[in-house]
């Protein structure tokens, strides 16, 4: 099964490690073994000038992943958004309000739905591709959220080659390593099978340290400097 998955994941942190914003949404085709992505793509957003209230984050996946699926003909793409594997252009407002989720999440995907809905269902009637909200349970959503993590890695050192220095805090349980050419990212949790990615990047030039965030648990902080 060919399946494409989207997630955003990273943050900018201060020198306090408090969250600025978001930094990177990556899209991956995922196939057997399910370990890694055949094929990535980014979108970067500005972290300093984000909406944390989540809506962002679940359009940009959306539109990132449709636009993957369009050139790889995946059978199905699965978001990040916990709401029961239910199928995104079905989700008119009776069935938002059957979900099982709060009314403050009710109120975000009644707002969403207005883009995403047309969407699905485009993409749906044209190809017969599925969007499905399966969230964290989807093993390819959680490698596109490793993905997203070495993209902000990526961010990170293209940002301190510029700028001298900075600090980003890596999504939930995983870590970086930079190395010549490249960056791979692993995940911590050892129950995930071995979930890992790659990604081409110019790292010379750049020192890196990788330790864990001082006030979140299980959230790596990635400092990188200009050298």
């Amino acid at each position: 099964m060919r399946i494409v998955a989207a997630d955003t994941g990273g943050a900018l942190l201060t020198e306090d490690y408090e969250p600025v914003g978001l930094i990177a949404t990556a899209a991956v085709l995922v196939e057997k073994p399910y370990r890694t992505a055949t094929l990535s793509v980014v979108r970067y957003a500005n972290p300093f000038d984000y909406d944390m209230s989540g809506r962002q984050a679940v359009k940009d996946e959306a539109f990132l992943a449709v636009e993957l699926a369009r050139e790889v003909k995946p059978e199905v793409i699965h978001l990040d958004s916990t709401i029961g594997g239910v199928e995104v252009r079905k989700l008119d407002e009776p069935t938002i309000e059957a979900l099982t989720i709060t009314d403050r999440g009710k109120e975000v995907w009644k707002d969403l739905a207005k883009e995403l809905r047309p969407l699905a269902r485009r993409l749906w009637e044209e190809t017969g591709i599925d969007i499905v909200a399966i969230g964290k349970s989807s093993v390819p959503v959680r490698i596109a959220e490793i993905y997203s993590g070495i993209y902000t890695a990526k961010w990170a050192i293209d940002y301190a080659r510029e700028h001298g220095k900075v600090i980003v805090g890596l999504p939930r349980y995983m870590r970086v390593e930079l190395r010549p050419g490249r960056i791979r990212g692993e995940s911590l949790d050892s129950r995930e099978g071995g979930l890992f990615g790659e990604v081409e990047a110019e790292t010379d030039g750049i020192g890196w340290e990788l330790y864990p965030n001082p006030l979140v648990r299980r959230y790596m902080v990635l400092e990188a400097w200009r050298e």
